[in-house]
């Protein structure tokens, strides 16, 4: 019998993207809060065995460790398909096209926008992404004419991507476009999504009220 998820986050992190997932796999995980500091938090000699980077979020499943969440995201797809998340072979260009597309360029581009670095002019082919606008009108194009990232049907790639516009409208890190808000509005009313923000959200009021 194959062994629970045992999860590793904070909730004021990308973590909340693998609790959205392990919510919709639906089946049993052990959640383990790491601070950003102190003895036991993400840059302790403990967690650091885990994920040298000292970052979350990680799992350990099957003995097995797994950082990165569109890496952990897809892993959790395959290990557990009962839940219908992992493409079909028509939905697997798609599927990893734009699950890698917003783990690489998305990112990068965000981040690096966020952060107030800009390259030089002339410089968009040192950069994967090349420009943060054009950037946004790919990421556009992936959900232009259908609901989900493969077509009609809501996969792993969804859980990924779809955090990616989620956070980058709420933050104000992406445009605010009709068809970012459209297929971030058709996620907010997952079941799973929802809960996964309530288990966070309840998780940040008690760590801000002890400080």
């Amino acid at each position: 019998m194959a062994e629970k998820v045992q999860f590793y986050t904070n909730p004021m992190s990308r973590g909340q993207i693998v609790r959205w997932m392990l919510e919709e796999i639906g089946e049993p995980y052990d959640a383990h809060i790491v601070g950003y500091e102190g003895d036991d938090g993400m840059k302790s000699s403990s967690y650091l065995a885990i994920n040298p980077m000292g970052k979350v979020p990680a799992i350990v499943h099957d003995g097995k460790i797994v950082t990165e969440c569109a890496a952990i995201c897809a892993y959790l797809a395959e290990s557990f398909p009962e839940a219908g998340l992992a493409p079909r072979a028509d939905e697997r260009a798609d599927y990893y096209r734009w699950t890698f597309f917003a783990a690489g360029p998305v990112e990068a581009a965000v981040t690096n926008r966020s952060a107030g670095f800009a390259g030089k002019p002339g410089s968009e082919r040192m950069f994967g992404y090349g420009t943060y606008e054009r950037t946004m009108d790919v990421l556009e194009s992936a959900v232009r004419g259908r609901d989900y990232i493969c077509g009609a049907r809501f996969t792993a790639a969804d859980v990924y991507v779809g955090a990616q516009i989620d956070w980058g409208l709420q933050f104000g890190s992406m445009p605010d476009r009709p068809r970012f808000k459209a297929y971030a509005e058709r996620l907010r009313q997952r079941a799973a999504y929802r809960h996964a923000k309530e288990i966070d959200n309840a998780l940040i009021a008690e760590m801000q009220a002890v400080g």
